[in-house]
């Protein structure tokens, strides 16, 4: 399986709502970048994403987006296919 990043806050509930369903998945193991604690950290993840909303979503080298992005994937079936590769 592939390393799962996500950029998130400490008070976000979609990045909460994303954390569940990758567990349901079987993610094991998030990398939780908080940008609510790192301005640098904020500033990349606006660079390489192009947004400033949070969760933004990586599964490999694969930027998924955010919560409405993931649970859009999931449900079209590609979600489970970008986990086994």
């Amino acid at each position: 399986m592939p390393a799962v990043k996500m950029y998130t806050t400490a008070v976000c509930p979609y990045c909460v709502r994303a954390k569940s369903l990758l567990k349901q998945r079987g993610v094991e193991q998030i990398e939780e970048i908080r940008i609510d604690m790192d301005p640098v950290a904020r500033a990349h993840m606006m660079e390489i994403t192009g947004r400033r909303t949070v969760p933004q979503i990586f599964i490999g080298d694969t930027h998924v987006g955010g919560c409405d992005d993931l649970m859009a994937l999931d449900a079209s079936g590609g979600l489970k296919p970008l986990l086994a590769n």
